[in-house]
């Protein structure tokens, strides 16, 4: 198979990126500098040297988590085999294969940095895979988010032996078929291998990092959706005054103001609106500026992950250490992952009552109710309505925080965990969610423009519009409408980010201004 998307060489200095990993879903062709292949290369040299030397390397020489005070076994392959196996124990439906490709993506970064004592053979295993279309399956339950996301990355390295159940295309197969059918020969493992693969939160960091750049796109669409809201309501925009909004105090929401004045650019107000709009029209720049805020603070975080080695113990050459640890603790991203479902959840209910303020004849100027011309014989969004309900209330059913559920186990040897995994996982749901009340608001919306004389007024508005009634036509008539709240949804993801400008950073929005 051939690699169809291209990162930037891999370098023991690189980084990742949130967005970045969302390309890891198809084939992606990576190229491993030789300063890399050098630093992996000797951090495995010194790793054989330490153990020639009789040191005690934990996981090497041992047994494992409180197991650590017994040998381990003696050849190098059987120990690999002795941790693998009692930890391919993972329950659950399979993870999506694009979650499971971009965290194979996240270790290989981590492994590449040269001091897990991996072996290029290995290495390589992991950056061939990606070249191709197969997905190791993985059970969504197991990790804790400590240790490393020990489970899940067990199941991983044991689809690249053969061992389990695979995707290639999209279909599920053993996985011995699969590497048959992706043109992979069956990892070989040795020395450390095994213990670096599985030891690190991967998992966590990439469903944090999948979960960060869909939410950059969701809220660009939310502040989008929510100048066209004002704008089809004919409402005035002097909710977002500049001195206004630098009074606040916070510059996130002077930027959110900035975004919708650029949405609403040459926006005629109907003159018939009350003086003060309701919050979810009034309010916006506050509540998407704090998202903002949020949204910068969890992505720094996993930048941070992405750039950092996650295994135990490491091996530094330069000041011959084998240092042993706990850099495989995952609560730097359970706490960015449980704010990013708060974030969401929020922005859902902002999406639902702009939904609900749009389907009342009491409250959206003039239209009818539902949005259906023909009332009784037409119900138009009604639909759209309960499904927008009942999926907010999913997101703050699930927003309960992950990241301090701690319960001791492993003999009291992991007496404090993060559940970073469970955290990071709810948090990309939560953005996929909040994708479908977009798409929801996006069909409503539509709807609601075509029923409004002359459309929107602003330019930018109604070519969002315009895009929007590409994939979802007028509702003359009663139709099934839940294909075209997710082509409504792509439709924003593809649109919405283009059309944007780059505004300066929040942290440079002036607020000295009164």
């Amino acid at each position: 198979m051939t690699a169809t998307s291209v990162i930037n060489s891999l370098n023991s200095g690189d980084v990742l990126t949130p967005a970045s990993l969302e390309h890891a879903a198809k084939p992606l062709a990576i190229r491993t500098t030789d300063d890399t292949a050098r630093a992996v290369e000797r951090g495995r040299a010194f790793v054989d040297r330490c153990l020639r030397e009789d040191r005690q390397v934990y996981g090497s020489t041992t047994g494992f988590g409180p197991l650590v005070v017994h040998s381990g076994r003696d050849d190098p392959e059987d120990q690999c085999d002795n941790v693998l196996q009692h930890l391919t124990a993972g329950q659950g439906p399979d993870l999506p294969p694009e979650v499971v490709r971009a965290t194979v993506l996240v270790r290989l970064w981590s492994l590449s940095r040269g001091v897990s004592g991996i072996s290029p053979a290995a290495l390589a295993s992991l950056r061939d895979m990606l070249a191709t279309s197969f997905a190791p399956a993985v059970p969504e339950l197991g990790s804790v988010g400590a240790s490393g996301d020990l489970v899940p990355l067990a199941h991983v390295v044991q689809s690249l032996r053969g061992v389990g159940h695979a995707y290639v295309d999209g279909a599920r197969m053993p996985a011995g078929e699969a590497l048959a059918r992706a043109g992979l020969a069956p990892l070989e493992l040795g020395g450390r291998d095994a213990l670096s693969l599985v030891n690190g939160t991967s998992l966590t960091t990439a469903a944090a990092g999948l979960a960060v750049a869909s939410m950059r796109r969701s809220h660009e669409i939310a502040l989008a959706l929510s100048a066209l809201l004002t704008d089809v309501l004919g409402a005035a925009p002097a909710f977002i005054s500049p001195p206004l909004l630098r009074a606040f105090g916070h510059p996130e929401a002077v930027w959110a103001g900035e975004r919708l004045g650029y949405w609403l650019s040459g926006t005629r107000p109907s003159g018939a609106r009350a003086l003060q709009e309701p919050y979810s029209v009034r309010c916006t720049p506050q509540l998407l500026g704090a998202a903002r805020s949020a949204v910068d603070w969890a992505e720094r975080v996993v930048r941070q992950d992405l750039a950092g080695v996650s295994d135990n113990p490491l091996f530094f050459a330069d000041e011959d250490q084998v240092a042993h640890g706990g850099n495989f603790f995952g609560q730097p991203c359970a706490f960015a992952a449980d704010l990013l479902s708060m974030v969401a959840t929020q922005i859902g209910n902002l999406a639902e009552r702009q939904i609900d303020l749009l389907v009342d004849p009491h409250r959206n100027g003039g239209l009818p109710a539902m949005l259906a011309p023909h009332g009784g014989k037409q119900h138009a969004v009604q639909g759209v309505q309960v499904v927008a309900t009942s999926v907010v209330v999913a997101m703050r059913r699930a927003c309960t925080p992950a990241s301090m559920q701690s319960v001791p186990t492993n003999l009291h040897n992991q007496d404090v965990v993060p559940f970073g995994t469970q955290a990071a996982l709810t948090a990309l749901n939560q953005a996929r969610s909040l994708r479908l009340l977009h798409g929801c608001l996006g069909v409503v919306l539509r709807q609601a423009a075509h029923l409004c004389p002359g459309g929107p007024t602003a330019q930018r508005c109604a070519e969002l519009v315009g895009a929007l009634a590409e994939v979802v036509a007028p509702l003359e008539r009663d139709r099934p409408l839940h294909g075209e709240i997710r082509a409504a949804a792509d439709v924003l993801d593809r649109f919405v980010p283009r059309h944007v400008p780059e505004l300066a950073d929040p942290a440079t929005c002036a607020l000295e201004e009164r």
